[in-house]
């Protein structure tokens, strides 16, 4: 911070002396012009001299944004001529561009990422795709503030050295109509003698040439892309969309609303995971063994006694009843009725424009691949013998496990094994990692752990899988923790994981589609893959496993793939919310301390602990907290975690205010029902205010009703 000082100081000290002691005039048309012979004389005595006074002088100009450094440059072509001046102004210019870019990150670019980390973090990102080309383009251009561009781009990310280059190549097309011009410096009138609208037009069309040249690459890449497969001079749909989950029925939706011929392919059942096999039975099952779980609470609430009776296979049907009570909402019935046209089949991608199903060609303008993914299988030894469950095949059994072993640790694995240890099932939870919900905050996982653990769920962490085996007829799992080997028993198995993006098996691999490194498809920040034609959103493509992210990538997809010849929407993930529905449930939205540290963003820590409010006190449910990350000194808001009952509603206001920039003191300001759960972010809010409040404005206030009290008297 000292360093910064002292060269803060000393610039802002060179730039008064310049004012005050007005250095400005020696930077004067005319004086220059009046002392034209001498300088001539003095650099025919003195060529070396000359040319390291000149550079000097320029260098301080241009890195002290100081005015003047169009006169410099008429001066270089004046004394040195067009080549040797050209040389010296384009390598001076360059040279001192690049010092006031690099005082401007020095002092200023820390200052701005700790206030506006995540608005920076998304220009750093184009900075390093595209940034060249762009600053390549604004140096051809003299009407753009030149010291602009330098203290601008030193806020950046850009790399030094391709600061220096590109601006020296970006600047050399103009330096030398200057350089040129100041060859007739005794001549010139004024500097706006030079300063031609015809000249200046010719500056404007060398700037934009670099963005024509850029569409025409980009066209070019296109045409490339789809090279040797054949354009059908009619289509037969706008759209076609592959897979009827989330993300495939909301793009089907909206393009049938904006009257697109759009048809829908699936090859299993319409709504996709989510409501077969993730999202709604889940919740139906968690819906149940909460009302169980309940039952042991009634003396928490003045009850002597409750029970319930009940068959896990009544359970399971009422578990497909809520999904077949949901299904007309995702059914083929509904999207036709919609204008969408359904068909049962497994779809095959022949070219950029066709779709082959059922044996039938379909052509298209664009297709989106919304095909969603698979549970992942880990490779262990004996695994294949077990006869294990995952997401997709759970729901088909009638009889409940005695003993149930869950591989993985983050939401899917944690609610499952909450739902059936609250049924009855001894649940033991089995992880690689060293805690439950990696992604959010220790303390978080601590709070949802030793709940488990009081519930009575096994938790096992830290462990190495070796092999899995029949030990005298008993199912077991070898896992190595601590470098000794533990035999885990159990009866049945349930993988979750987490899942893998289904790109296989339906011609996206002889296309050539790019994938991520984890296997999803790769996009370009519109949706839109590596073959122009082809979009994509869902979990085929990440990077937000959510349904809720999903329809959200949906309409980026399917906007842009129908109307994106006009312009294109960057897709949006600054507000992402999420839940996990264990009981207490955990829902977020932001940054937590563990992203927020990792990502070097300042941060200030409020916490409201449920165990204070009234409505949770009366529900016997005072558990939990309210924690929110905001800016260092103001109430912006950088992130949410929310721990309790209906933790998941609750969150709602704080998704709301990221989303359109409301603070702390807009959430304080705001009347809550009483009493409510909801109640909690307010006095969140409270909290941060009290943490924040003008102790020097509050000091006066008492010493005004001091002496009020005094006056009264």
């Amino acid at each position: 911070m000292v360093k910064k000082i002292i060269l803060a100081s000393v610039i802002v000290t060179a730039i008064i002396l310049f004012l005050a002691l007005d250095l400005g005039r020696y930077l004067n048309l005319s004086h220059v012009q009046a002392q034209n012979q001498a300088i001539h004389a003095f650099h025919q005595a003195h060529p070396l001299q000359t040319a390291a006074i000149y550079v000097l002088i320029y260098i301080l100009v241009t890195g002290l944004s100081l005015p003047g450094a169009t006169l410099t440059t008429l001066v270089g072509g004046g004394i040195f001529g067009v080549v040797q001046g050209t040389i010296l102004v384009s390598f001076a210019s360059t040279i001192g561009a690049t010092l006031a870019f690099l005082a401007s990150r020095y002092l200023f670019r820390d200052l701005l990422h700790t206030r506006f980390r995540d608005k920076l973090e998304r220009i750093d990102q184009g900075i390093r795709k595209e940034g060249a080309f762009y600053l390549f383009t604004l140096r051809l251009v003299p009407a753009f503030p030149f010291f602009m561009i330098n203290l601008l781009m030193g806020l950046t990310a850009m790399r030094t050295t391709t600061y220096f280059l590109v601006s020296q190549l970006g600047m050399l097309p103009g330096t030398i109509v200057y350089v040129n011009a100041g060859t007739r410096l005794a001549e010139l009138e004024s500097l706006h003698g030079i300063l031609s609208f015809n000249l200046m037009a010719s500056f404007v069309l060398l700037g934009i040439f670099p963005l024509v040249t850029k569409k025409t690459i980009d066209l070019m890449k296109r045409r490339q892309a789809l090279s040797g497969y054949p354009r059908p001079k009619r289509f037969d749909r706008n759209l076609i969309v592959i897979g009827a989950g989330a993300a495939g029925l909301v793009s089907a939706y909206i393009a049938a609303a904006v009257r697109a011929k759009v048809t829908l392919i699936e090859k299993h059942r319409m709504g996709g995971e989510c409501l077969n096999t993730g999202c709604v039975p889940s919740k139906a099952l968690i819906r149940t063994a909460q009302f169980i779980h309940d039952q042991g609470q009634a003396k928490h609430l003045g009850c002597r006694t409750a029970s319930v009776d009940f068959e896990f296979s009544s359970i399971m049907e009422r578990v497909h009843r809520v999904i077949q009570t949901v299904a007309p909402h995702d059914s083929v019935e509904r999207y036709t009725a919609l204008g969408v046209e359904c068909i049962h089949g497994t779809a095959r991608i022949t070219s950029p424009f066709a779709v082959e199903v059922n044996g039938q060609t379909l052509t298209t303008r664009n297709i989106i691949v919304a095909t969603g993914r698979t549970p992942l299988i880990p490779n262990i030894p004996g695994i294949a013998e077990m006869e294990y469950l995952t997401t997709d095949t759970l729901w088909n059994i009638r009889q409940q496990p005695r003993r149930l072993l869950i591989l993985g640790g983050g939401p899917v694995g944690c609610e499952l094994a909450q739902a059936f240890q609250r049924l009855g099932t001894q649940v033991t939870l089995a992880l690689r990692g060293s805690r439950l919900l990696k992604k959010e905050d220790p303390e978080i996982s601590a709070l949802i752990a030793k709940r488990f653990a009081r519930e009575g769920i096994l938790l096992l962490t830290d462990l190495t899988f070796q092999q899995f085996r029949r030990d005298n007829g008993e199912k077991c799992l070898l896992a190595q923790h601590q470098g000794t080997t533990r035999t885990i028993p159990f009866d049945q198995l349930l993988i979750a994981i987490g899942g893998k993006a289904n790109v296989q098996g339906f011609g996206l691999e002889e296309l050539g589609v790019q994938l991520n490194e984890d296997g999803t498809l790769q996009t370009n920040g519109v949706q839109q893959t590596s073959i122009p034609t082809i979009y994509t959103a869902g979990d085929v493509t990440g990077p937000f496993p959510y349904t809720h992210t999903a329809a959200h990538q949906a309409w980026y997809a399917t906007v842009n793939s129908l109307f994106g010849g006009l312009k294109k929407f960057k897709t949006d993930y600054s507000v992402i919310p999420h839940a996990t529905f264990t009981d207490p449930e955990v829902a977020a939205v932001g940054l937590n301390e563990q992203e927020a540290t990792a990502r070097g963003i300042a941060f200030e820590t409020t916490v409201y602990h449920l165990d204070d409010l009234d409505r949770a006190i009366a529900d016997e449910e005072a558990h939990g907290l309210v924690k929110v990350l905001t800016v260092p000194g103001k109430d912006k808001i950088l992130g949410v975690t929310i721990v309790g009952r209906h933790a998941s509603e609750i969150i709602a206001e704080y998704i709301a205010a990221m989303r359109h920039g409301l603070g702390m003191n807009k959430i304080l300001a705001t009347i809550h029902i009483y009493p409510t759960f909801a109640e909690a972010n307010k006095y969140a809010a409270g909290s941060w205010k009290k943490a924040h409040q003008p102790e020097r404005l509050l000091a006066w206030a008492a010493r005004f009703h001091a002496w009020r009290r005094g006056g009264e008297g």
